[in-house]
């Protein structure tokens, strides 16, 4: 009941289905593997496919972060209306 009017019942609120905390984690994961894959390669290999191998592998986390930023500095940026 309601404190306010007691015969009108408050709604409860709705339930947000949430994914479990296991389908969070897979794109970090990979991510950190190809890192960790990449900073080995780059120790261990010096020269030839090892190289190019590690800079790759270094490059890929990168650009992902690049463009996960700039995605969301372009929503933040389209909510607030423009540049100030």
């Amino acid at each position: 009941m309601n404190a306010v009017s007691p015969e009108i019942p408050v709604p409860s609120r709705p339930v947000l289905e949430s994914r479990p905390s296991v389908a969070v984690w897979p794109w970090p994961i990979a991510l950190g593997a190809l890192t960790a894959f990449g900073l080995l390669s780059a120790l261990l290999g010096q020269h030839g496919i090892w190289l190019a191998l590690s800079w790759a592998a270094l490059s890929i986390p990168l650009i992902v972060t690049v463009a996960c930023l700039l995605r969301a500095w372009r929503r933040t940026s389209s909510v607030k209306g423009g540049q100030s």
